[in-house]
């Protein structure tokens, strides 16, 4: 009986991911195919031959590449830097006693998490235009930023609460200052809350459609998301090479959150979990 329950379990899964994965290999098997003659005559088939080239146009003359290179910049640099000032904000509110305001100011920071981010596109749009950075990148990283702060430090607070407080009081007696505690002590034994907080906020920038849209208008400074619509629209009429576009842009997230997502499950509940 159980070895027929696991086997009904084991099948349902199988089922489901077919039903997951089945919308992706449509686009992969149609990114090589010849044209849409071949997509609408074997639509779920193999291609009859690899048609590279679909992915060449879409790199290079559909400028795939530079929407590609300008969601990693902005999508790494707006992470490392919620990582650094969340890191900071942690070890304020968890390893520096400030009494009741410590609590106070963790729970202003979580309120953060509460407020939907479309209720915030007026206000930030204004306070892009007023800091004349509208159309620069510096228009994404920075809302970016001040949006993914509360999840870095509920995760990294929970690592931080659990250090014992002998490695500080050690690291006094040793002269270090309270920047070298956090730099030398503290910091290196988050690295699993930072692995964890820099791919899930990796993940968040690299998928941000709302705010690219409406805060970037230059087509050299466009995201990969805002990117491909203008893709779409040129060549719309080519479903292989707009396939490949596709691919461009959902391969990346798909190979980091398969080959990192261990170190996602890890950082979440490692730091919930004492003794």
């Amino acid at each position: 009986m159980r070895v027929l329950k696991k086997s009904i379990n084991h099948i349902v899964l199988m089922g489901y991911l077919l039903i997951i994965l089945f919308p992706f290999l449509f686009v992969v098997f149609s990114s090589f195919k010849l044209n849409n003659s071949e997509i609408a005559l074997s639509p779920f088939g193999l291609p009859e031959h690899f048609v590279w080239d679909n992915y060449v146009t879409a790199w290079v003359n559909a400028k795939i590449n530079v929407y590609f290179l300008n969601s990693l910049y902005i999508a790494v640099l707006s992470s490392c830097t919620t990582i650094l000032i969340g890191a900071m904000m942690s070890f304020a509110v968890t390893r520096m006693r400030f009494g009741k305001i410590s609590l106070l100011l963790f729970q202003l920071i979580l309120l953060g998490m509460l407020i939907p981010n479309t209720s915030l596109m007026l206000p930030i749009y204004l306070l892009m235009q007023k800091m004349n950075v509208l159309n620069t990148h510096l228009a994404l990283i920075i809302p970016y930023v001040a949006n993914a702060i509360p999840f870095t430090v509920i995760i990294m607070a929970q690592f931080m609460k659990a250090i014992p407080s002998e490695i500080e009081e050690a690291a006094v007696v040793d002269g270090l200052s309270v920047g070298g505690i956090f730099a030398k002590m503290v910091l290196p034994l988050t690295i699993p809350a930072i692995v964890t907080v820099f791919i899930v906020n990796f993940l968040g920038n690299w998928n941000e459609f709302l705010l690219s849209n409406y805060f970037i208008s230059n087509d050299e400074l466009r995201t990969l998301p805002t990117g491909m619509v203008q893709f779409r629209d040129a060549y719309q009429s080519n479903y292989a090479q707009m396939s490949a576009g596709i691919v461009y842009s959902v391969v990346p997230v798909m190979v980091i959150y398969a080959v990192l997502q261990k170190k996602i499950i890890e950082g979440v509940t490692a730091g919930s979990v004492k003794g």
